[in-house]
């Protein structure tokens, strides 16, 4: 039943006064003098432990295309899916070593100050006002839409109601500014870890009682067994899944520039390290590392469980949709299978998850609209009060308009992780070509990282439609193309979405070179970072952690290949 009972509304409400009262307290309790006010609100400068960096980077990620679209894709496709959350892992140890050692050395704390820092200011404020459209237009009302859409399927309220207490629940959090939801952030991976497990637990249950047994365990193995052609991590050619996941991409293609992208070159995420100090932003981002490990328990296991279940004949009717088996419906059928108080505590867990990404995106999309628009283009003479008050401002309008257009847009008809990936993937090769060799080579130039802007987004375009246009078959030998059905029943050989990117970042590349050069040529200068070897070292403890980490993946890799 789509409802929830006395029990599950304590459960909830123990929740929400909890997080409002620890949130409370860092505000209150927490202050400190702090060299500049708009970095302690933006950034939480110098004041958020290894742990509550790690925590924050999780609770900002994982939200309801998760918990709802992977659980979803596990039900469909098994294991594979979890490639995101492992590859994931094994990306945030490099951007650890890599990445933030040049952003703190060089003191940047948005990504367009450092495209105007690397580059110049006409790249930097295209790529601003790039990312707050971004940000605002398709993640921050993608997050909203599916997480109320998710609350609303488990518990019956309505789903505008469901919205706007979301967003007013978000905003009072993100009104406290970074420190608040770091420190807040922690308390929302408790819950959303505890009721993933829960809900883990009584799927897999669920399967070992279908089959006369009980635990865990015995479900897990019932379900490798009973489900063998969803544990398999690359997929053949042959495989129905194939366009989603290219076989050997995911591991030494497209996948990296995805979650190269998304982990290092992203405002929403690398702001969390961009206060601490290295050490920490280091440690940080590990312990993220190893929360990204048991993600797939969470949110891909039980749509698994679900497939199973549903293939010896249980849940026919709840998995329908407008008369179609609909994936998506596996994990929310499941949470209304739970009883009265872990009900509950699941819900927690799927508001915990919305909430902390909502919460994350509205203070990136203040941060970069206050430091890199409004401080720099409107009002440069800006005091540091004015700009926490410009932020809080942009916070509120920013989940004002997410709130108005997010049921205008059919996010729900494409599917959530489609729809953000749709409108990301276009200029996510160009972004993580400018970030990189911005990086690692002087030479680059403010006209090849234009190129990467505008050309990358081009590129991206050209390699979606061409397909229509060109016939493609010559490339399936290669596993570079597949035949994929179009609305009208036909079948059009096209180049799988991972695979797209990565010839797109390889062109955008190369490009970036050849303009370089050229400008170097005609006497053009470019601003190269200050970076040197020693930047890159790491203390022993970090290391031991990312190599456990490293052997794990490759032990999971191996047994599920």
């Amino acid at each position: 039943m789509n409802s929830l009972h006395t029990k599950d509304y304590i459960v909830f409400f123990f929740y929400f006064i909890l997080v409002a009262s620890y949130g409370l307290y860092i505000y209150y309790k927490k202050k400190k003098k702090s060299v500049s006010a708009s970095h302690d609100y933006f950034l939480a400068e110098g004041s958020l432990t290894w742990w509550a960096i790690g925590a924050s980077l999780i609770a900002s990620n994982i939200s309801a295309e998760q918990f709802i679209g992977m659980s979803g894709n596990g039900f469909k496709m098994g294991l594979a899916i979890s490639t995101y959350e492992w590859m994931a892992a094994a990306t945030l140890i490099i951007v650890a070593v890599f990445f933030i050692p040049v952003y703190l050395k060089n003191k940047i704390y948005t990504m367009p100050q450092f495209l105007s820092q690397r580059y110049n200011s006409t790249v930097a404020m295209i790529m601003a006002v790039f990312w707050l459209l971004l940000y605002v237009v398709v993640n921050l009302t993608s997050i909203l839409y599916l997480g109320a859409l998710a609350i609303s399927s488990v518990s019956g309220l309505n789903l505008t109601l469901c919205m706007y207490c979301l967003a007013i629940f978000a905003i009072f959090i993100t009104l406290g500014g970074m420190k608040v939801i770091g420190y807040t952030d922690v308390i929302q991976v408790f819950f959303l870890i505890l009721g993933g497990l829960v809900t883990t637990y009584l799927a897999l249950n669920m399967v070992a009682e279908h089959y006369g047994t009980s635990g865990v365990v015995n479900g897990f193995n019932l379900i490798t067994q009973k489900a063998d052609d969803h544990f398999h991590m690359v997929f053949s050619q042959s495989n129905d899944n194939f366009p989603s996941l290219p076989g050997l991409t995911v591991l030494i293609g497209g996948m990296w520039i995805v979650n190269l992208n998304y982990w290092g070159c992203n405002q929403y995420i690398t702001q969390r390290a961009l206060g601490a100090d290295l050490k920490t932003a280091r440690s940080g981002l590990l312990f993220a590392a190893f929360l990204k490990l048991l993600m797939p328990v969470i949110v891909v296991l039980p749509g698994i469980a679900a497939y199973v279940l549903h293939k010896e004949g249980n849940f026919q009717t709840e998995m329908l949709q407008n008369g179609e088996l609909n994936p998506d419906r596996a994990y929310p059928v499941l949470l209304n299978l739970l009883p009265e108080g872990l009900k509950g505590l699941s819900f927690a867990a799927l508001t915990a998850a919305v909430v902390a990404s909502l919460a994350g995106k509205a203070n990136s999309i203040a941060t970069i609209f206050t430091l890199d628009i409004y401080k720099k283009n409107i009002n440069v003479n800006a005091d540091e009060n004015k700009m926490v008050w410009i932020g809080r401002i942009s916070v509120i309008l920013a989940m004002l308009v997410a709130v108005i257009i997010a049921p205008l847009l059919g996010i729900d008809k494409k599917g959530g992780f489609e729809f953000i990936q749709e409108y990301t993937g276009f200029v996510s090769p160009g972004i993580f070509a400018m970030f990189i060799l911005g990086f690692f080579w002087k030479k680059t130039s403010s006209n090849a990282a234009m190129f990467a802007t505008v050309g990358g987004f081009v590129l991206s375009v050209i390699f979606k439609f061409l397909p229509q246009f060109v016939n493609l078959s010559w490339l399936k030998p290669f596993g570079f193309a597949t035949l994929v059905q179009q609305k009208d029943g036909s079948m059009i050989y096209e180049i799988p979405f991972l695979d797209r990117m990565g010839f797109v970042f390889i062109i955008s590349v190369l490009s970036m070179i050849l303009i370089s050069l050229l400008d170097a040529k005609r006497g053009i200068p470019s601003k190269g970072l200050e970076v040197d070897k020693s930047m890159f070292k790491t203390n022993t403890g970090f290391a031991i952690g990312a190599m456990l980490i490293i052997g794990i993946l490759v032990a999971l890799y191996t047994i599920y290949w």
